[in-house]
């Protein structure tokens, strides 16, 4: 593996000060891993269908209380109420879980309620009420599945203007990815459109690949053959398992030096093993031992 050039972050850098992301139902896996995750890292909490308002604040207080930093997730398009996003909102504030939150429109096709995307949350005026500070957005650096490209640049754009406008902190968390190549070039973009907030690139920690293509599938990342065998992925051997090494060693070969950009961890394979895997990359790479 090479190591990133002179001119570029290092791999290291790149990695370290990443960011994870957890479900409601992964407060066992949270108690087992914060051993090795690194005191203050920020940990999403997802926002999902199947979970409810009680396990979406019983997980931000664990991330809280185990010394980490709570985002929890709020999906604009299963609100159902006003009424319904005070009630979250002021649950998290209850257990110190309000700072930082991220932003997302959602799978539902159809609206529960009044917020068709993560623009009418921001622009609801609500989440200053309940002490938020920094506001993630999402990003898509090979497109949604569901929206056109115009359409996300202009949403990504107007978010970004309106958490200025309220002075909240403004993150770009990207969905997650395999090829380099679309992520750099959508980076320059954001950059040209003079955005100049801090971005989390999503990529998969170490996982199965049968489950890490099935996801791929779903949210409409490209995980063609040439890119599967690229980053060391087996389609002859389903079985194993792969790790973003060759990703996020490319990845910071390609960043310019003074790059505001880290890694978020998308944990398909579980807390623990993303954590290990993130401080042995970490540690091998300041020590010169990844060759």
């Amino acid at each position: 593996m090479a190591h990133a050039s002179p001119a570029s972050p290092s791999a290291a850098a790149l990695v370290d000060g990443f960011s994870l992301e957890m479900t409601g139902k992964d407060v066992a896996g949270l108690h087992e891993a914060r051993a090795i995750i690194p005191r203050g890292t920020k940990i999403n909490v997802t926002f999902l269908g199947n979970e409810d308002l009680e396990m979406r604040v019983a997980a931000a207080r664990a991330v809280k209380e185990s010394g980490f930093v709570p985002v929890p997730h709020i999906s604009a398009r299963r609100l159902e109420s006003a009424a319904q996003l005070e009630e979250f909102l002021g649950r998290l504030h209850e257990v110190g879980a309000t700072e930082h939150v991220f932003a997302v429109g959602g799978d539902p096709a159809d609206p529960a309620g009044p917020y068709p995307d993560a623009l009418s949350l921001i622009q609801s005026g609500l989440l200053q009420q309940y002490g938020v500070r920094e506001v993630s957005i999402a990003g898509y650096p090979e497109g949604h599945p569901d929206i056109t490209d115009d359409v996300l640049w202009r949403h990504l754009d107007e978010k970004a203007l309106a958490l200025a406008q309220q002075g909240l902190d403004a993150v770009i968390l990207t969905q997650f990815a395999f090829d380099t190549a679309p992520v750099i070039d959508w980076i320059a973009a954001v950059r040209d459109r003079s955005i100049d907030a801090p971005i989390r690139v999503g990529t998969p920690g170490p996982a199965g690949i049968k489950r890490l293509m099935a996801f791929a599938r779903r949210f409409g990342v490209g995980a063609n053959a040439m890119i599967v065998k690229k980053y060391g992925f087996s389609l002859t051997n389903l079985m194993g398992t792969a790790g973003p090494d060759r990703f996020v060693s490319d990845l910071a070969e390609q960043l310019p030096a003074a790059s505001t950009v880290k890694l978020h961890l998308y944990t398909f394979g579980g807390l623990l093993a993303t954590a290990q895997w993130a401080r042995e990359f970490v540690a091998a790479e300041y020590s010169g031992a990844v060759q």
